[in-house]
């Protein structure tokens, strides 16, 4: 009773103050979203820091003749690239791939599901018993030429695969290339 007597009284108060009733008993809805005013009703502040996804992925940056950028480290002559260390890998071409050479990647725990292989400017064809080598250790093999290899391992690595690298760089150019220029220059060609 109490509550519609002062209605009644502000319903027939000054023209300025006269609202309607439904409009004097709306309050604002909140949805799921704050404004700044919220956070400071209830005195809170939330900070979220931007980072990268997985912050010991490694990305291949570029290459050159001389060696290659993983991570912002610069890398000489041909590498082995596992899930979180760089490692210098003796070989001097695709011919000199064996199954000594690839024995880092199955020795590693947890197991890398494939290892790609970047051969220099050109996709090369490694021996058949060192595939099967690698094939009968359950580790997948994918061999291309450098440029391609790189784009293929940062990929892969993005998708959160445990992948192994086995790189060699190309020869003949010093310059570096960065792999997404590498990527829109073989779209180009292609």
């Amino acid at each position: 009773m109490a509550a519609a007597s002062v209605l009644r009284g502000l319903y027939r108060a000054e023209p300025v103050l006269r609202r309607p009733l439904a409009e004097l008993l709306w309050a604002p809805r909140r949805g799921h979203r704050l404004t700044p005013a919220d956070d400071e009703l209830y005195q809170r502040t939330r900070i979220s820091l931007l980072q990268r996804e997985a912050p010991h992925t490694m990305y291949i940056d570029s290459y050159s003749s001389r060696g290659f950028v993983v991570s912002g480290s610069r890398v000489f002559g041909p590498c082995a690239l596992l899930p979180r260390s760089v490692l210098q890998w003796n070989v001097g071409s695709h011919q000199d791939i064996t199954e000594e050479s690839f024995s880092l990647f199955w020795m590693l725990e947890p197991r890398i599901e494939i290892v790609v292989v970047g051969t220099g400017d050109r996709t090369e064809r490694l021996q058949s018993h060192v595939l099967r080598a690698m094939r009968q250790r359950g580790i997948a093999v994918e061999v291309q030429d450098t440029p391609n290899a790189c784009a293929t391992f940062n990929f892969l690595c993005h998708e959160g695969r445990v992948t192994g690298a086995a790189l060699i760089p190309p020869p003949g150019e010093t310059a570096v290339t960065s792999v997404a220029q590498a990527a829109v220059k073989h779209q180009e060609l292609t």
